[in-house]
């Protein structure tokens, strides 16, 4: 499979975003953080060719093969005050299935932070946040042809999907244009956000298992509280999580 080269000249971005292309890098989210706190712009986006140190939750080593994957980290300043900023991550993976849905699938987003097609993960999603700014590490498997054996059952890409070859800057091109609407609703419209998100939760009317800080949990997944946390019916009654290291689908 001939994978051409990202071409920055020919990605449409919106205007107030910039690329800056690397070839190689350990990771896009410590470029865009040493971006950051240079004092870069909001709106700098970091695209790797090959990422060799790349992170997802909770320290978990993603893989960016150079020319098949799309990894890149978004550099924002949001006005909001800082208790909003983990919503990016909902709006972040809401854009992404928006986006990938031109690209011939049916996206879903796996709260908190992952996009799936057909039960399979297609995108990771990673927000770190600093003092005064927020970095968004986004890894789509886009030219993919196979997974290795551990990861073929629960990994897919925009090629396994449609047959067809992609063109990286357009998939980031769409994406972008997501993300400019959705990151402006982590404030005052995150109603509207949240009800978007919750037509495409995979999560929603399943029965799921979740670890916790307190522990594990499992219980109906019956929607979104206000601020974004997942509302799961238990034995004990409706519970409310905030925040989840691992989630699984019983059922």
């Amino acid at each position: 499979m001939m994978i051409p080269p990202f071409d920055v000249a020919s990605c449409r971005l919106p205007e107030d975003m910039e690329i800056l292309l690397l070839g190689e890098t350990g990771s896009t989210n410590d470029e865009a953080r040493a971006l950051g706190k240079s004092g870069a712009r909001e709106g700098t986006v970091v695209v790797a060719e090959r990422q060799t140190s790349g992170r997802g939750r909770r320290g978990a080593a993603w893989v960016c093969p150079a020319g098949e994957a799309l990894a890149f980290s978004i550099l924002l300043r949001p006005p909001e005050p800082k208790p909003l900023w983990p919503r990016l991550a909902l709006a972040a993976g809401l854009a992404v299935a928006e986006a990938l849905d031109s690209f011939g699938v049916e996206a879903g987003v796996k709260w908190p932070n992952d996009v799936w097609v057909r039960s399979r993960k297609i995108c990771g999603i990673l927000v770190e946040a600093d003092a005064d700014f927020v970095v968004i590490g986004v890894g789509i498997n886009v030219n993919t042809g196979a997974f290795p054996e551990n990861l073929e059952d629960i990994a897919t890409s925009l090629f396994i999907e449609t047959g067809a070859t992609h063109l990286r800057e357009d998939v980031l091109s769409g994406v972008l244009f997501r993300l400019g609407v959705r990151r402006r609703q982590i404030g005052a419209d995150f109603p509207d956000l949240l009800r978007s998100l919750s037509e495409r939760c995979v999560l929603t009317g399943k029965r799921i298992s979740l670890l916790t800080a307190a522990g594990r949990k499992e219980g109906l997944m019956e929607g979104f509280a206000p601020g974004g946390e997942l509302w799961i019916r238990t034995e004990a009654g409706q519970e409310t999580i905030i925040q989840a290291d691992e989630v699984r689908i019983l059922s």
